[in-house]
């Protein structure tokens, strides 16, 4: 199975600078966890709702397969509301792992919009954190995804 290493300087934060390795998950793995957190209608079996950041943190922590020895990423935390990691962060092993999994832009898209759409609910912790919706959001974790595999080819 394919993987990625992923290097990463303090930029989003001393806790979380390190070695971080992705694995790409079989298509069975990745469907239970898409069924888990999908809720069907009873008689009819369409999907009544799906909790989408649910399903993108359960498909990182399941590639993720090395971190710091201090293990700054957990399954709590990258679902944490309050104490939880970096939006950027979030995004940034978002992109490599979908990338890993063969997820295809269009549900790359939809899982994007969801976790935005959810982003947008929580309350702005700071200044930083209100420039993060629309469309830079995307070109400014495609851009740290080149140079953290710039960095890491070097």
């Amino acid at each position: 199975m394919r993987s990625e290493t992923v290097e990463l300087d303090e930029r989003f934060g001393k806790e979380y600078a390190g070695r971080y390795v992705f694995r790409e998950i079989t298509w069975a793995r990745r469907s239970r966890i898409i069924q888990k957190h999908t809720r069907y209608h009873p008689l009819t079996g369409h999907v009544v709702g799906s909790d989408f950041v649910a399903i993108q943190a359960e498909t990182v922590g399941a590639s993720l397969r090395e971190q710091p020895a201090h293990r700054p990423i957990s399954l709590e935390k990258l679902l944490g509301e309050e104490d939880g990691i970096p939006v950027e962060l979030g995004e940034l092993f978002s992109k490599v792992v979908n990338k890993l999994c063969g997820i295809s832009r269009d549900e790359e898209r939809f899982l994007s919009a969801q976790s935005e759409e959810a982003n947008r609910i929580q309350p702005l912790q700071g200044s930083d954190c209100a420039g993060n919706s629309g469309g830079h959001q995307t070109n400014s974790t495609h851009s740290q995804l080149k140079q953290l595999r710039n960095s890491s080819s070097s």
